[in-house]
């Protein structure tokens, strides 16, 4: 049996614009702008997490990665010895730079590819090698929305460790590859596309669906849900609104203005911060007491970490967890079938204390209560 081959991609800037507002970091201008409004990279983070799992699932294999920041950085870390494939020509790497590295591990050929990034970076990979090659990411970025990413950065490195030892356990699937355009996200306005299926590992718990929408049979009882939480709404404290059309029936509930692809912050009735950051929700929350009301992302299952990263690990302990609201459509959780809710807060010990099970409001006095992984 022939050593397996593993292509490790990174995408360094991947997910910076997310606490700060920015909605992604598409393009030298957004990023930095990111960069000025101090944002951080975490990418090498969720790299390290991945590439812990697969090297406790699977041993000798070979890597083939971009240099510095691109994934050598990353797999020298985890104590391997990468092959690169390649030789920067600036400071920092680009689309066009993941565009060429994926092409030269698909004609090398590499046994999958492993990338780390977001919604963007996996539609530069899909336009490099189409379906010849297997691809899994690992969640870094702003919008997640692709059917190839891990429900989290450990679970993708799982996957790819089943995959590359060829478990019998996992299959391969076409999984669609969807962005979103942040120009348009950036005037609240969602555009979505499809840029196409890439061939993808898949097991069922390790792995997301593409984002779903809510069926029209849905809409009343969310609006009974957004009005009747209008109306429980206490004073002087504030209600920190996430993005999606399911809060913003909140805002329409109340007549206030909201950002459909944004955070907001709501203080007795008043919109104090529209489309804010982390570093403004902590402000706007000192020394008062806080509620987060986010949606479920369809399909995914998502509370926190896909589009809502301005609702940061920091921001959820500063409200506490019992401080939580979610409204979902009941076509929703009924879509999930058995799998659970997620979190990916980059906090693991956060992440271990929303885990369990919390109640989702999808009516005017209906709930359920959904498990949370």
């Amino acid at each position: 049996m022939s050593t397996p081959t593993l292509g490790l991609i990174i995408n360094p800037v991947a997910g910076m614009g997310g606490r700060v507002g920015l909605k992604g970091t598409d393009g030298a201008d957004i990023l930095r702008e990111a960069l000025s409004r101090g944002a951080q990279p975490a990418a090498q983070d969720r790299a390290r997490l991945a590439l812990i799992e697969i090297t406790a699932a699977i041993t000798g294999f070979r890597i083939l990665t971009g240099p510095g920041e691109m994934g050598e950085r990353a797999a020298r870390a985890a104590g391997l010895t990468p092959h690169v494939v390649y030789e920067l020509l600036t400071d920092r790497s680009t689309a066009v730079d993941t565009h060429v590295v994926a092409s030269i591990m698909a004609a090398y050929p590499v046994d999958m590819i492993l990338f780390v990034g977001g919604d963007g970076t996996a539609r530069d990979i899909l336009l490099a090698v189409g379906d010849r090659v297997p691809l899994v990411g690992v969640p870094a970025g702003v919008k997640m929305h692709s059917a190839v990413f891990g429900t989290n950065p450990a679970n993708a490195g799982r996957l790819t460790g089943l995959y590359l030892s060829r478990s019998s356990h996992v299959r391969l699937r076409e999984a669609e590859i969807i962005d979103l355009d942040e120009a348009a996200i950036r005037t609240d306005t969602m555009s979505a596309r499809l840029y196409g299926y890439a061939c993808s590992p898949f097991e069922r718990h390790l792995v997301q669906n593409a984002k779903s929408g809510t069926r029209p049979g849905s809409e009343q009882d969310l609006d009974a849900a957004a009005h009747q939480l209008a109306r429980e709404m206490q004073p002087d404290c504030l209600y920190i609104l996430g993005p999606g059309t399911t809060t913003q029936r909140i805002a329409r509930a109340l007549k206030l203005p909201s950002t459909l692809l944004g955070v907001d912050a709501v203080l007795d009735g008043t919109v104090i911060g529209s489309d804010v950051d982390e570093e403004t929700l902590l402000r706007l929350m000192s020394g008062r007491q806080a509620r987060i009301v986010v949606g479920v992302l369809g399909g995914q299952g998502s509370l926190f970490g896909r589009g809502n990263q301005q609702i940061s690990a920091q921001v959820i302990r500063a409200a506490g967890i019992d401080n939580l609201i979610v409204l979902s459509s009941i076509d929703k959780l009924i879509a999930l079938g058995s799998a659970p809710l997620r979190v990916d807060t980059g906090d693991a010990q956060l992440d271990e204390m929303l885990a369990g099970h919390i109640r989702i409001r999808t009516g005017h006095d209906h709930s359920v209560v959904h498990k949370v992984a």
